[in-house]
């Protein structure tokens, strides 16, 4: 299941990024499971990544080759996520590394490795250096559909958006794709996202980015409160364009931030409504608190309540199990009778109890549809955030279950 019908837009190609996509065999047969990715020399590129202590083996390698060197390729693989693989998992994802870096003609630490699938099995690594050949053989700068269907695990659909600006006569453009279905609660800085801009940024300004951009999108959903081992984001600018991104060009800068914010949104909020399971998909808004870091207590403990997320899946309009929630987000001082809660346009709670102009058939309206709001007022001061997420139902039990078999 899924929420809507979303499948990507027009895919815009991004000047000095080529992409493939090839069956390799590495979990199911005929399946798109190895992804090639070439960024033309002088790419600058940024990344943030898993903090679970169990971090894989090509986060591992990824990290540290995104410090040695510029980036040239991303050797990106689903079935296996060669997490909890000890030493020998980094060897793995070292000589896949080697491997291509021969047939390329490119340094091994100018390959990034990145894993999805299955935690605790070894990479079935023949088979990776099997499909590299092909792989490069088949680069081109138009595969951004095949590359999203190729690092899909449990999704039902591909993520990926596009976005186009104009600048004095020249064309910038933003193409990014997305995994994540389950397993869902980055902390960065299972969910893989590659997004690339043929902008010229400094490398320094690019960390800046994504650091900024990703707390306000990957950082902001949550399918079960799980942090996976492999949760990676990288952000990659081509300088192709000629279109220099800098905070001292302050009006092109802006502009620029908007199409990337809502590049990341668009991905992660995808990655919400393709939840394993998910029928609904719900925004949590927590506003007028007294910082950010409360707001997101709030709005969290909101999101990842068994209660309220089942009262979602059958649309029941069971508004304590909200109310109850808020109470026991560990806020202090907290005062409930200033505190007020939302379901779209309909008032739950005023003061601390149902609103006078509450009715269940409103409640009811609301909670019927496939896309929710909830607004937590908390009034007691200026901060606010917002988080997503999704139902819990059957399907996720059974997905989850059966993932393995």
């Amino acid at each position: 299941m899924a929420v809507g019908t979303q499948e990507p837009g027009r895919l815009l190609a991004v000047k000095g990024i080529k992409l493939s996509a090839v069956a390799s065999g590495i979990r199911y047969a005929d399946r798109l499971d190895l992804v090639l990715v070439e960024l033309e020399a002088g790419s600058n590129t940024a990344g943030v990544f898993t903090q679970n202590a169990f971090c894989a083996a090509p986060v591992q390698v990824a990290k540290l080759h995104l410090q040695q060197a510029n980036s040239r390729y991303f050797l990106i693989n689903t079935g296996n996520a060669n997490a909890g693989t000890g030493e020998s998992g980094k060897r793995d994802a070292l000589d896949c590394c080697s491997a291509l870096a021969d047939f390329a003609g490119v340094a091994p630490n100018e390959v990034l490795p990145f894993s999805t699938g299955v935690i605790g099995e070894f990479l079935p690594t023949q088979k990776i250096m099997q499909g590299i050949p092909t792989a490069l053989d088949t680069l081109n700068d138009g595969n951004w559909d095949s590359a999203a269907r190729g690092i899909m695990t449990t999704d039902t659909r591909p993520k990926a958006v596009s976005a186009n600006l104009q600048w004095r006569g020249s064309e910038v453009n933003i193409t990014g794709i997305a995994k994540g279905s389950g397993m869902i609660k980055p902390d960065m800085a299972t969910l893989l996202a590659f997004v690339f801009t043929d902008a010229d940024i400094d490398k320094d300004e690019l960390n800046r980015m994504l650091q900024q951009i990703v707390n306000r999108s990957f950082n902001r959903i949550t399918v079960d409160g799980d942090t996976s081992t492999n949760d990676c984001c990288l952000l990659v600018a081509t300088g192709k364009s000629g279109v220099v991104v800098s905070e001292s060009k302050q009006e092109f800068y802006g502009q620029f931030m908007a199409k990337l914010d809502f590049v990341f949104k668009e991905l992660a909020t995808g990655i919400i409504k393709d939840a394993e399971g998910a029928s609904k998909f719900m925004e949590i808004r927590v506003i007028n608190g007294r910082d950010s870091q409360e707001c997101l207590d709030v709005a969290y403990t909101v999101a990842e309540s068994p209660l309220v997320k089942t009262a979602l899946f059958a649309s029941d309009p069971n508004w304590g199990r909200i109310l109850a929630a808020v109470g026991r987000a560990g806020l202090s001082e907290l005062d409930i009778n200033q505190l007020s809660i939302d379901l779209g346009d309909t008032r739950l709670v005023d003061g601390g109890t149902v609103a006078q102009s509450y009715t269940e058939s409103a409640g009811q309206a609301e909670m019927d549809k496939d896309e929710i709001t909830v607004t937590v007022n908390l009034s007691r001061g200026n901060a606010a955030e917002t988080v997503w997420t999704s139902d819990l139902s059957h399907d996720y039990i059974r997905i989850n279950a059966e993932y393995r078999t």
